[in-house]
């Protein structure tokens, strides 16, 4: 069920407030949220978690869910980018074959595009909640495991789990990374894409619907350290990490703002992500997010993991340390 806690979901203890802020995305609901923070864990967590409202507050129109459509440059450019991380992934893992997992993979489109990259990779299991995306998946000849990773429990390990902006969307991130850690085999890797709440735009847009918020659809947010700590009390161990561009959490606040001072319209129909201006704010956003990438804390982080060796894990370790 919803839940109004106001302590942390990791590790129980008490939390500050952090801001304010509202579905001005989407217009699930006219519900404000309080986004808090965690001083042990160094985490952002709203409240109330729509737990059990997932299908209010992720309508058809989500951006995840519509297909097709005609690919504009900052698309083909996220492609490229997408190939070439998950490319970099694949050749840090040895054997003849591969086993992928894809959390949260919907559709298929990520695994479609990763079994085009590799030959090795011979079979592409989804997990997932929509049930609408079944059909499409299973035609395109990946497995697919209606509900969620905890739940699911397969008779082989995977070489890879991908988890690209999953796990700010579930409750307790802790336990699905612990579920991953089990999934994975001795040389598997797990591939997060997770937003960073310690960014120049979180910091500029805190008060004013960072974008990085997806009100109220992201749950839980992380900083670098407090993710690699969760992922170490997880047993799994951070291998590479980088900070990548955040225009999509730029041009969420930039679009957000221009719709409050009654520049652009929006609706629940047409949500100003989808707005003619868009496009361009999106671009621009990525320009300078890139120009910044060598020497910034970003708002997007890329880890690749691996399993912890048994005897570097402190069995004493709290949940989120």
């Amino acid at each position: 069920m919803s839940t109004t806690a106001l302590d942390c979901p990791l590790c129980k203890g008490p939390s500050d407030f952090h801001a304010f802020a509202s579905d001005t995305e989407y217009f699930t609901t006219p519900q404000q949220f309080a986004y808090r923070h965690c001083g042990a864990c160094d985490v952002l967590f709203v409240t109330p978690m729509l737990v059990d409202r997932l299908e209010l507050i992720y309508p058809e129109n989500y951006y995840s869910f519509v297909e097709g459509g005609e690919k504009n440059v900052v698309t083909r450019i996220k492609e490229w980018l997408d190939a070439r991380l998950l490319r970099k992934t694949l050749e840090s893992i040895s054997g003849e074959s591969i086993r992928v997992l894809d959390v949260g993979g919907g559709t298929g489109w990520l695994s479609n595009l990763i079994r085009n990259l590799d030959q090795r990779v011979t079979f592409t299991q989804i997990v997932d909640l929509d049930s609408s995306a079944r059909v499409q998946a299973e035609s395109s000849g990946h497995s697919y495991f209606l509900g969620r990773i905890e739940d699911y429990n397969p008779d082989q390990p995977f070489d890879l789990v991908l988890m690209l902006n999953l796990i700010e969307h579930v409750a307790h991130p802790d336990e699905v990374l612990v579920k991953t850690q089990s999934l994975l085999s001795e040389r598997g890797r797990v591939l997060i894409k997770t937003p960073n709440f310690r960014a120049l735009d979180a910091v500029l847009f805190r008060h004013h619907g960072w974008g990085g918020y997806h009100c109220p659809r992201h749950f839980v947010l992380f900083s670098r350290e407090s993710l690699n700590r969760t992922l170490n009390n997880a047993g799994l161990s951070v291998e590479r990490f980088r900070y990548t561009q955040g225009a999509p959490f730029w041009a969420g606040s930039i679009l957000q703002m221009l719709w409050r001072r009654g520049i652009i319209s929006a609706s629940a129909e047409r949500p100003y992500g989808t707005h003619p201006i868009a496009p361009f704010v999106l671009a621009l956003a990525a320009v300078f997010d890139f120009a910044r990438q060598p020497f910034a804390r970003l708002s997007q982080m890329i880890v690749v993991a691996r399993k912890m060796k048994s005897d570097a894990i402190d069995p004493t370790a709290t949940p989120s340390g």
